[in-house]
């Protein structure tokens, strides 16, 4: 209700129409014939700076085609950059969404400068790091929420503690049946709490030292070979619509090759899936082969759970489905569209889809997870039908162009 309110009071202090030569109108089409709900349109900020000289972040507004204003958010690429000008040098894109409807090929937007300040618009994502449980990193959007392992975590127990201790690289999910932020409300609560769904959500699924959801590591000599906890975090953008973090992760051996990582992720609002850009490191020309994969069990032992994996090849996709006796069922895949004809294997823990990688450059891939107490995917056809959607939608991206016209 305040997101709408404060819309509607944006909408009514904005309504005088803006000159032609005030407004920069954004065209999207796209391709498919399927939804795509939640569509992030990113427009280079000095495409909109050139349009609207001197815009400020804080003083613009952008609307559909039927006049209603749209939440947006301007990534901040070097936040250390000077800009007496202002002409914005330290920013990088203006986000927004739109959900295309089945067979919706075109849509139009404006953006235009506004005298009035126009307040931030309320986050559907956030990432952080959480220092009070272990050096967490922990991130989310309305749809599903994630975990993963640093540094306090690997480090030995002192002599006496019950401190935890995990060397792990997988990624963890949190699944979640309400849309607004659940993170910081679950760690305040305590770990027992969020091992039991009090009607948000629960964590259920199980980690250990395996990939967990969309971990990586190096198929070489018939084994995986994977890193452990990430070393250092680095948050590059927070809301509303779009969060971008990076993981670093040092080097480990893979049969003889030193190997280091960083993974960026990018978080949308709207989305099961996320995307990564893995940047492995290591010496010499050949690519190395990398394993992105999935937990073959992560249910609890007390819900005689069944695992059921896909090898899902038009979509370059491996797709689980775990049925759970008491907790709901739920979907976990990954995506890996620089497969090229896909690959598989698998080692007595983890299932994986396998691609090549060239030292320095980065690996595109998606992971995502579902749970049917969310109420919006309640079955394995289901989630492999929305699995094919995304990938289809990844192969197939929008096309922007802009006028001032």
């Amino acid at each position: 209700m305040h997101l709408r309110l404060s819309l509607f009071a944006l909408a009514a202090a904005t309504a005088t129409a803006a000159t032609a030569a005030e407004r920069l109108t954004i065209t999207v089409t796209q391709d498919l014939s399927i939804a795509r709900p939640s569509e992030t349109i990113t427009v280079p900020w000095k495409s909109v700076n050139d349009a609207l000289p001197h815009a400020g972040v804080q003083h613009i507004v952008v609307r559909d085609a039927a006049g209603h204003v749209l939440p947006y958010q301007v990534t901040n690429v070097a936040p250390e950059a000077k800009d007496p000008q202002r002409i914005g040098v330290a920013y990088g894109e203006l986000l927004f969404q739109h959900d295309f409807a089945p067979g919706e090929k075109r849509a139009t937007f404006t953006v235009e400068k506004l005298d009035a300040v126009v307040p931030p618009f309320p986050a559907k994502v956030s990432a952080r790091i959480v220092p009070e449980r272990l050096d967490d990193f922990a991130w989310e959007n309305d749809k599903i929420a994630h975990r993963t392992y640093g540094p306090a975590l690997a480090a030995p127990a002192p002599a006496g503690s019950d401190k935890e201790v995990l060397k792990t690289s997988g990624l963890d999910i949190w699944f979640k049946r309400v849309p607004y932020p659940i993170v910081d409300r679950w760690y305040n609560v305590g770990h027992d709490h969020y091992h039991h769904d009090e009607g948000e959500g629960l964590d259920m699924y199980n980690v250990g030292t395996t990939l967990g959801a969309g971990g990586t590591g190096i198929w070489s000599g018939g084994k995986l070979w994977s890193g452990i906890n990430f070393t250092h975090w680095k948050v590059l953008a927070n809301g509303p619509l779009r969060a971008i973090f990076e993981l670093t992760y040092d080097g480990w051996d893979a049969a003889g090759t030193q190997v280091a990582e960083v993974k960026r992720f990018t978080v949308d609002a709207g989305h099961y899936f996320d995307r990564i850009d893995s940047t492995f490191t290591f010496a010499g020309g050949r690519p190395l082969t990398v394993a992105v994969g999935l937990n073959k069990e992560p249910a609890d032992k007390g819900e005689d759970a069944k695992s059921t994996l896909t090898e899902d090849k038009a979509s370059k996709a491996l797709v689980q489905w775990v049925a759970q006796k008491t907790m709901g069922d739920f979907g976990v895949a990954v995506i890996v569209p620089a497969a090229g004809t896909p690959a598989y294997g698998a080692d007595a823990r983890n299932a994986f889809m396998l691609a090549p990688a060239t030292s320095g450059r980065p690996l595109r891939y998606y992971v995502g997870a579902a749970w049917t107490r969310a109420g919006e995917i309640t079955s394995a056809q289901q989630w492999k039908r929305y699995v094919a959607d995304e990938a289809a939608r990844v192969a197939s991206p929008v096309h922007v162009s802009l006028s001032t016209r």
